[in-house]
């Protein structure tokens, strides 16, 4: 009887110790469909104006080619033109220099992007402690999560009026 604990004892030990690379978040589908973020659909050709060829620009843009980012700004208002300038709209030109009033840090997508990754390391060693393989990807990130009313309340504690919070229901 012990010899039979002690087989099974080791082999669930055994087992325990198989998949130790599990992500915190899996999103790989188990029915085999087709995966909807990997199609995107291209833009009906158009026929040119004009029949002569364009200079060839390197690095220059297809016009059937899909651009997510303007389409988006176009369908919310926006005019696309002004994220290709690549320079601030001059109605955003006082919020940027608000916002950017104690200093920016060039580097912090990439200092962000260290910090994050340390973080799913770290939380990705103890993931081999989740039998049932519950999703961790949102417990590791509820500590950065803002309450927007505590922040709105220690706002108002400090004496700042904030013209943009609802109002009271």
């Amino acid at each position: 009887m012990r010899a039979i604990i002690l087989s099974v004892l080791t082999l669930v030990t055994l087992a325990a110790c198989g998949n130790t690379e599990r992500p915190l978040r899996d999103t790989r589908t188990s029915d085999g469909g087709p995966d909807e973020f990997s199609v995107i659909p291209s833009r009906p050709l158009e026929l040119p104006a004009t029949t002569a060829l364009p200079t060839p620009t390197p690095g220059g843009v297809n016009r059937a080619d899909p651009t997510p980012k303007a389409d988006a700004i176009r369908a919310l208002g926006g005019n696309p033109a002004a994220q290709i300038a690549g320079g601030i709209p001059t109605n955003e030109a006082a919020l940027v220099a608000q916002t950017a009033r104690y200093g920016v840090n060039p580097d912090i997508r990439a200092e962000l992007a260290e910090r994050d990754e340390a973080a799913r390391k770290r939380k990705k060693l103890s993931n081999v402690f989740n039998p049932l393989n519950r999703d961790r990807y949102f417990p590791l990130y509820a500590g950065q999560a803002l309450d927007a009313d505590a922040e709105l309340a220690r706002l108002a504690a400090l004496g700042i009026i904030v013209p943009t919070a609802p109002a009271e229901q």
